[in-house]
């Protein structure tokens, strides 16, 4: 269940990360400022970002069996949408970015989904191994500009579309809830409010804005970073990107594997002070060899801890029935620090012609992150569980 999961996850990212590396062709093609060019990578990742509170409760109510096959074959439809009628114009693009982000709700379905099949002092590392789905923006950044380059602009997208839909079958087909999972039966409303009622949901959406938040932004916007500061071609900057990922996506598992040893708040903590370093050196602009690419792969491996541990916390502090629910709220919060990052940086750019001030920002962001971390979060894990956030049983 859990590979099935992450496989799911994968893919769905895939489908959600398509448009980021052919954000710097369609600059050329279409003639776009850098504030539309952001815009257009950013509106799946914000759409994404919401949708996964609606989509986290649902799946504490019908489960991941249920949720994942709809989910991937929802996304299925806007990414036939772009490769066969929707790359043409940016209103056309938007509007298939709009729903390209259904894929990035795919993470409030496996959470719960995967933690329900192992005991507390296991879920650090299982949320972990199925975070490292996210990997699947990897493989949007090292085929897509080649696809395109070799068989065309929709090739891509139906291939993409294409496993979306063999998952969504193989999904309905295979997957299966956890033995004894009770699905809660209060209205949707009342357990989102119970939800946003609960600390853990505000204190690790906090640092998920951060932590992931810091990550989708890189794998965004860094294509187009790497491209106007730099000077280096698509393909090459398409090709660090996917270093970057990779780096995030192997160290969110050790993130939480060292959670489920050593606690989440010294990973947190840690995570946070490297990136304050990395960023605050990357805004002075270094040359990319090496202290640049150094800074940069810094920050995705603190920022892929980062991730892991914060959804360690999130199991070790979840109402076992509303994890869910939690997730969807703190994987909003971490979409949505991704959201605001690339308007920034392509607004400062084309105020500044510098991404200096940008980077500086997230030093700033981390350091407050950073502060959060050693002070209220470390109180509150180290408090006995009340009885209102004790974590699922063990099944």
């Amino acid at each position: 269940m859990l590979a099935l999961a992450t496989l799911g996850f994968a893919i769905n990212f895939w489908a959600w990360a398509l448009l980021s590396p052919l954000g710097p062709q369609f600059k050329d093609t279409l003639l776009l400022s850098s504030f539309e060019q952001s815009l257009l990578v950013a509106v799946p990742v914000v759409v994404g970002s919401l949708g996964r509170i609606p989509v986290g409760a649902l799946t504490d109510r019908f489960g991941g069996r249920v949720m994942f096959p709809l989910v991937s074959a929802a996304t299925a439809a806007p990414v036939l949408f772009l490769g066969l009628a929707g790359h043409s114009s940016l209103t056309a693009l938007l509007v298939g970015g709009f729903f390209l982000g259904i894929g990035g709700t795919s993470f409030a379905v496996g959470v719960p989904f995967v933690s329900a099949w192992f005991p507390p002092e296991r879920r650090g590392l299982v949320i972990g191994i199925f975070g490292a789905g996210m990997g699947g923006t990897a493989i949007s950044a090292l085929t897509t500009v080649q696809l395109v380059d070799v068989h065309g602009m929709a090739n891509p997208f139906l291939i993409t579309a294409a496993a979306l839909a063999v998952y969504a079958v193989l999904a309905a087909v295979v997957l299966r809830d956890a033995p004894g999972r009770t699905a809660p039966n209060e209205p949707l409303g009342h357990r989102l409010a119970a939800t946003a009622r609960l600390g853990i949901t505000w204190q690790a959406g906090a640092l998920y804005a951060v932590a992931f938040g810091g990550y989708v932004a890189f794998s965004v916007y860094l294509p187009t970073y790497l491209k106007t500061g730099y000077g280096l071609g698509q393909a090459d900057a398409a090709t660090r990107m996917a270093g970057f990922v990779l780096l995030a996506v192997a160290m969110r598992p050790v993130g939480g594997w060292l959670s489920d040893r050593v606690g989440p708040t010294p990973v947190l903590g840690t995570a946070m002070a490297v990136v304050v370093v990395g960023a605050a050196v990357q805004a002075a602009t270094p040359s990319l060899a090496p202290v640049g690419s150094i800074a940069f792969l810094a920050m995705a491996a603190a920022l892929g801890a980062g991730s892991g541990a914060t959804f360690a916390l999130v199991a070790l502090l979840s109402p076992a029935n509303k994890v869910g629910s939690v997730t969807g709220m703190v994987g909003a919060a971490g979409g949505l620090g991704g959201f605001i990052p690339p308007l920034v940086m392509g607004t400062i750019y084309g105020a500044t012609a510098s991404y200096a001030l940008g980077l500086a920002l997230l030093a700033v962001v981390a350091l407050a992150a950073l502060a959060y971390t050693v002070t209220g979060v470390r109180r509150v894990a180290a408090r006995p569980a009340a009885p209102d956030t004790e974590p699922a049983p063990v099944r």
